[in-house]
């Protein structure tokens, strides 16, 4: 039988408020164990929490920009479950009334997942599996997190992994969280079931918890896929159960029978009220909304002449489209910024946090004042390369590295000589342009850039140099 695979995401992300859900500790990631909580977030008993208005600014933003309705009232919960990182023995969460529903997004032109709803709730603290014994930190214990819940609409590992990497971007866009995977703030339960192609009807549910890697996450829905075909192909039945991924073997792994909601017993917290927002609240977070990264892409590609691959990535991170934005109010073709910093930038800072953080020496500024030199004659491109990357190096201007001969270029009659001398010299790569081979031209022009030491215009030079060789 031909099997279709089903998959929906309950996705944990980590706020980025400075303090924690309840209490006022640090949010801080990487302190000391057990040196960020206080009583309430490990659970003291006679320790009363304070919800943080903070939590559910940024919780209502997430869902603004995912398209959510925003419930003027919601209701905090406690969901019960004994566990050695949750103290309390419950976790605060929400369960019917959730702050966020009915969400979606759309991520490809004919393809359009639901978002179910968005709750707020605490994270658990973080036990450490170390030489035979189990240590606890509790220091995330009680950092806020919204939990992003959607209908299983997924029908591809690829799919799954689209959705992801747009709601990091769109997340990372409204600031409310770094999701950073790495360090734990954007982790996935995934929930997998297969069906006969064609049919309606879901099959039985495996959820997969904690995964926190895009290359995990795609390899843990592949391997479930084969792992229930080859039981449903042998007549077998899939068992309802949470398992986990062991990315050393490839495999995934039983834990325990799924629970259910009735397992947690949910009931509303009794030391905190009701959530209430007003319409008036909700209309002044819409209105702290940045552009999102669709909206950005599109007037990149179409008004700001940026190719697909370069905008691409050039909206996945606020910060390198704040850059890319100032340092474009300098020139006349933003897609030569966009060129420059996809191939010599990207190139040098090349891991996520760095991106997410784009620090370069070079201002944006400075790099706007190097391509306006560029794009007005008076630095070759090859030239105007070299000094960027001593700039990055060390931070300094361009005119600390460009001369009055660079800035000066090269006559039309000087270029003319050097090309001359270039036709006579490459006789056989004139040959193979003049029979047809369209390639070797840059062959010749290369030599007539190194000729000037880059103090030539490339297509000045390719011009004179297929002009003499026509003659």
């Amino acid at each position: 039988m031909s099997w279709e695979i089903v998959v929906g995401l309950e996705t944990h992300v980590e706020l980025s408020t400075k303090t924690k859900i309840f209490c006022s500790c640090t949010t801080k990631f990487g302190g000391e164990p057990n040196t960020q909580c206080c009583q309430i977030c490990t659970g003291q008993p006679g320790s009363l929490p304070t919800l943080n208005k903070s939590v559910v600014e940024h919780a209502v933003m997430a869902g603004l920009a995912l398209n959510c309705r925003i419930n003027n009232r919601s209701v905090m919960a406690r969901k019960h479950y004994t566990y050695p990182d949750l103290p309390k023995a419950y976790q605060t969460s929400q369960s019917n009334k959730p702050l966020c529903e009915d969400g979606f997004m759309q991520i490809s032109d004919d393809r359009t997942v639901s978002i179910e709803r968005i709750h707020i709730e605490e994270d658990a603290g973080k036990l450490i599996h170390t030489q035979g014994i189990i240590l606890i930190d509790y220091n995330r214990g009680g950092v806020p997190l919204i939990e992003i819940v959607t209908a299983p609409d997924f029908r591809s590992s690829a799919e799954t992994i689209s959705y992801l990497e747009k709601l990091q971007s769109i997340l990372r866009a409204v600031k409310v969280s770094d999701c950073r995977m790495q360090e734990g703030s954007l982790r996935c339960d995934v929930n997998i079931s297969l069906r006969p192609k064609g049919s309606d009807t879901l099959g039985t549910k495996v959820e997969i918890k904690n995964l926190n890697s895009f290359v995990s996450i795609a390899e843990a829905i592949e391997y479930e896929y084969e792992r229930q075909m080859d039981i449903l192909d042998s007549d077998g039945v899939i068992e309802q159960e949470t398992r986990s991924w062991n990315a050393d073997t490839g495999e995934t792994v039983r834990l325990r029978g799924k629970e259910n909601a009735e397992d947690y017993r949910y009931f509303p917290d009794p030391d905190i009220g009701e959530v209430h927002i007003s319409d008036d609240e909700i209309e002044r977070l819409k209105r702290l909304i940045p552009e999102l990264p669709d909206k950005k892409f599109e007037r990149y590609v179409n008004v700001l002449g940026v190719t697909s691959a370069d905008a691409k990535l050039l909206t996945k991170y606020s910060k390198v489209s704040e850059y890319f934005e100032t340092a474009c109010t300098f020139v006349k073709e933003p897609k030569t910024v966009a060129s420059i910093m996809i191939m010599q930038m990207f190139a040098l800072i090349t891991t996520e946090v760095e991106r997410e953080n784009w620090l370069p020496k070079t201002s944006a500024e400075q790099l706007g004042e190097l391509i306006g030199l560029m794009e007005s004659g008076k630095l070759s491109r090859n030239l105007g390369k070299r000094v960027l990357k001593q700039m990055l190096e060390t931070g300094k201007n361009a005119g600390e590295f460009i001369s009055a001969d660079d800035l000066s270029g090269l006559s039309e009659e000087a270029l003319t000589k050097i090309c001359e001398e270039i036709v006579a010299r490459e006789q056989k790569t004139v040959a193979d342009y003049l029979s047809g081979k369209e390639k070797a031209i840059k062959a010749l022009v290369g030599a007539v850039m190194r000729e000037t030491k880059g103090r030539a215009n490339a297509t000045q030079a390719e011009e004179l140099l297929k002009k003499l060789m026509t003659k």
